[in-house]
């Protein structure tokens, strides 16, 4: 009998051990789970922020020049239309700019290159390949139906001074499965930037997902293979986040289905520069929730 009560507490004993030992295990696999989330989401934003700071990142923009008709003279000195940084040939050439189409002519002895060849005279796409002189770079960039000069420089202040970004804690319960929903047809879309400029686009539809409870839907503003772009603002806007907008960048759509990370929701170049045209979200990704995961505002 004796035998018998110890044979059974024993294995009580190494039921509860097991169980424990059990536990403990899924425990460990479920914090090694989230950990490599967070680790995966931490090299993103590490990565965010690199970019940020390099030589072609957002903190280089340092002037942003509205052309008018007619020619826009630019170099360092002040008499010009567009000022370039102390070192540069005080008068460095012409823009010259009609109905939407820009010609840049360069002073003789100026030297500057566009995807590594020396220029005299040449046209300019918006968005397309820049001037390069040393350090800086001319850029056409178009703004709804205005065009400007955007300018980088290497040596920027902006770039000098930058103290880094700040985010919200890392939560998963932010990444969230969306549900892709496609118009009949295409409806137009409009849309203001930051400086009040309209920009015209085409929406093939919305993704709607529930975030801690609540439905809600966002239209992306841009759609291809490579995945989605959207702009949104919500209710910590103003407050800990950028009050303008923040962006998210998703994954392709896959079987009518697609993650989105809040975790990675990030700040638009306005957040830190005051030469930067940025989008306005809609009024449909305005959301009426706090979304307390990603980017924070920037605080310098």
């Amino acid at each position: 009998m004796k035998i018998t009560r110890f044979l059974s507490r024993s294995s009580a004993i190494l039921g509860i051990v097991t169980l424990v030992a059990v536990v403990a295990a899924g425990v460990t696999v479920a914090w090694a789970a989230d950990a490599s989330y967070a680790a995966s989401v931490e090299k993103w934003r590490q990565k965010r922020e690199a970019n940020l700071k390099s030589d072609d990142g957002w903190l280089t923009v340092s002037g942003l020049f509205w052309l008018h008709d007619g020619d826009n003279r630019f170099g360092s000195s002040p008499v010009n239309d567009m000022e370039l940084p102390e070192g540069y040939p005080a008068e460095a050439g012409v823009f010259e700019f009609h109905a939407g189409k820009t010609i840049v002519h360069m002073n003789p002895g100026v030297a500057a290159t566009m995807e590594g060849k020396l220029i005299q005279t040449t046209e300019l796409a918006p968005d397309s390949d820049p001037i390069v002189m040393g350090d800086i770079s001319l850029a056409v960039h178009g703004s709804g139906d205005r065009y400007a000069i955007r300018m980088r420089d290497k040596n920027s202040k902006l770039r000098k001074d930058f103290q880094g970004l700040r985010w919200f804690p890392i939560d998963e319960s932010y990444r969230v499965v969306g549900r892709w929903v496609p118009y009949d047809k295409p409806r137009e879309v409009v849309s203001q930037n930051i400086l009040g400029d309209i920009n015209r686009s085409q929406a093939a539809g919305y993704v709607e997902f529930t975030l801690h409870r609540q439905s809600l839907r966002l239209e992306p503003e841009q759609n291809d293979e490579k995945g989605m772009e959207f702009v949104f603002r919500d209710l910590t806007a103003g407050k800990e986040t950028y009050h303008a907008a923040r962006f998210l960048v998703t994954g392709p759509i896959k079987d009518s289905k697609v993650i989105m990370d809040f975790n990675e929701a990030y700040n638009p170049p306005c957040a830190f520069n005051p030469f930067t045209t940025c989008p306005l979200p809609i009024p449909e990704n305005r959301l009426k929730v706090r979304v307390e995961a990603g980017e924070m505002s920037y605080k310098h």
